[in-house]
């Protein structure tokens, strides 16, 4: 099995894979939604007692890969009114989707973040 970014929008999908790829996980379905504040205030007042809009949520699934079949790593809610860098919020909404947790961690996962986003934004940087 490989990736399955079928539904992820086009204009995102290089930003999943280098998430992906600097995580190590090769394979999974990944989902990327963008919604507008109204729903996403919704989601995170229903899943997360917020009641407020946000820039991204996540809703990950299959978080070990241990499951049978193809694994499916969960859908990345993004509203795009709610973020400075829509890229950036992707690429954090999947990063949660690989189980990192920059609320309970030392500064890993904005760690991996930043170099993710450098990578984006200077791609002759990741090759030199």
């Amino acid at each position: 099995m490989s990736l399955d970014l079928a539904d992820v929008p086009t204009a995102f999908r290089s930003a999943v894979v280098a998430t992906l790829e600097a995580v190590g996980i090769g394979e999974g379905h990944v989902a990327v939604e963008f919604v507008d504040e109204a729903r996403i205030r919704e989601l995170n007042r229903e899943f997360r007692d917020r009641d407020r809009p946000t820039d991204v949520l996540s809703f990950p699934i299959d978080e070990s890969g241990t499951d049978a079949g193809p694994r499916e790593l969960g859908d990345v809610v993004v509203c795009e009114a709610e973020c400075e860098d829509t890229t950036e919020a992707v690429v954090h909404g999947v990063l949660h989707l690989c189980g990192y947790d920059h609320e309970t961690d030392q500064g890993q996962m904005l760690e991996i973040q930043d170099r993710i986003m450098a990578r984006i934004e200077s791609p002759e940087a990741a090759h030199g």
